[in-house]
């Protein structure tokens, strides 16, 4: 290996204006490095020792997100990276957090973190440059970790939306196809009807007492109550010798009907034709109960598409606006519901009145919801509960988002808005860190805390009502 001489390291572009003796000095408290294409300079891990000097070839530096490489920035001797990378001086870096792997033939200069103070003093201005550098690279790295973490909370969210918009959908393809079956039966139930001795004053009546039971129907029975009714129509129909049929019975009943309204009709009409009537009515309610469902599945849709939009803060501009952040809120709750589902986790919410609406960044703000929210879930085991409260003043508006989970383990409470920071799997999660909700709250000039203990943990967002 040939050893890098003065006039190359004065082709380092942070090296380039520094005088023959101090660039002397770094060879001298230097050694000369090559690394071939595909080598490993540094993996996750390893102690962060070294600053290195880049006179020909690329690191490619791809960082350990929870056990994934993903490709984070690249050094050479360019004018961003300045053809330094590695350790740099007042750098709090103490291992590698991921792979730093060479593009091509790499040559170049490392120096020991122990001779940082000696260079310092040597050359003070040039450690400052050196500090610019290392700036630039932490900014270039939270830009990265930003863009990751929206791509990753997209596919999350793009997936839970799949999710919820699967079984309206299904529900939609099910009804249609048991409603094209129904008006086929209706064709013959009308047929058969018209066979036997109904004149219209029966089927007068029969719109009347549907239409009323619409009316009257709308409570839901228990099931205790259900089942009582159910046991007195079928024995009413075993009664008047009729078919006892579970699916006729179960309709009426649904519907609002019992026994002693069909003794009416009984009363009016043979039971040849009466059985006919049963048939044709329970068709007609059972179209009905298809066409409320096939209406509350498109509505579901609609309400989704409608928190969507309003979550994803589509056709607005990236400016500060006023935002309803309760209205916020429950469009998160709208789409994470599949996963409240999931655990059966109940929602309680007491919001303040009157409140003001909040000037906000919305699609920002949004993403804390979605971040807070889907961590208490993540938190909670079966049946666990989740508790959103609002209150306000003249100034300030005070969102608290409370679980009843296992809590924040004390020894790393201190870190969960670390950059980086997390305690999720792979594919878990929203993929935004508290580290980007941190920085979203202070965006809006207000302030997050926790409280965690066994039981309960609670975030508290503060935002101001005023820009």
């Amino acid at each position: 290996m040939q050893p890098i001489t003065i006039e190359e390291l004065k082709k380092v572009i942070a090296l380039s204006d520094l005088p023959d003796e101090h660039l002397q000095w770094i060879l001298d408290n230097s050694r000369s490095i090559e690394y071939e294409d595909g080598e490993l300079v540094a993996k996750t891990g390893d102690p962060a020792e070294w600053m290195f000097f880049i006179t020909e070839g690329r690191i490619d530096y791809y960082r350990d997100i929870n056990g994934r490489l993903v490709f984070y920035h690249y050094f050479t001797n360019d004018a961003d990276s300045g053809g330094v990378t590695g350790l740099l001086p007042y750098s709090r870096m103490k291992v590698y957090a991921g792979n730093s792997v060479v593009v091509g033939k790499l040559r170049g200069i490392q120096i020991h973190k122990d001779h940082f103070q000696e260079l310092e003093q040597l050359n003070p201005d040039f450690i400052q440059r050196l500090i610019s550098y290392m700036t630039e690279r932490a900014r270039s790295f939270a830009t990265t970790q930003m863009q990751h973490e929206k791509v990753s909370a997209l596919g999350n969210l793009a997936a839970g939306i799949a999710h919820e918009l699967n079984n309206p959908a299904s529900a939609i393809n099910r009804i249609s196809y048991e409603l094209t079956n129904r008006l086929f039966l209706n064709i013959e139930l009308t047929e058969k009807i018209l066979r036997q001795n109904i004149n219209a004053n029966h089927i007068k009546h029969l719109r009347e007492k549907i239409e009323a039971k619409e009316i009257t129907s709308k409570q839901k029975l228990s099931a205790l109550q259900r089942m009582k009714n159910e046991d007195g129509l079928m024995e009413w129909l075993e009664a008047k010798g009729l078919p006892t049929d579970q699916q006729v019975v179960e309709t009426f009943i649904e519907a609002g009907f019992n026994y002693e309204d069909l003794e009416t009709l009984s009363n009016k009409v043979p039971t040849d034709e009466l059985v006919q009537i049963l048939l044709w009515v329970e068709n007609l309610l059972s179209s009905q109960r298809i066409i409320k469902d096939l209406a509350e599945a498109s509505t579901r849709i609609s309400t989704l598409v409608g928190a969507i939009k309003s979550h994803v803060h589509m056709d607005r501009t990236n400016e500060k606006q006023h935002t309803d952040i309760h209205k916020d809120i429950e469009n998160t709750l709208t789409l994470l519901g599949h996963k409240l589902r999931e655990k059966n986790i109940s929602v309680k919410k007491s919001f303040c009145k009157n409140l003001e609406n909040v000037p906000a960044y919305i699609g920002e703000l949004n993403q804390v919801w979605t971040n807070i929210i889907d961590n208490a879930i993540y938190a909670l085991n079966k049946d666990g509960e989740i508790t959103i409260e609002t209150t306000c003043d003249t100034k300030n508006v005070y969102v608290k988002i409370i679980d009843n989970g296992s809590g924040i383990p004390a020894e790393i409470q201190s870190r969960i808005f670390d950059p980086f920071f997390t305690t999720k799997t792979v594919g878990e999660g929203t993929g935004i860190g508290l580290d980007l909700v941190n920085r979203i709250i202070k965006h809006h000039s207000g302030e997050i805390k926790v409280h965690s203990k066994p039981g309960r943990t609670e975030f508290h967002v503060c935002l101001p009502l005023t820009e």
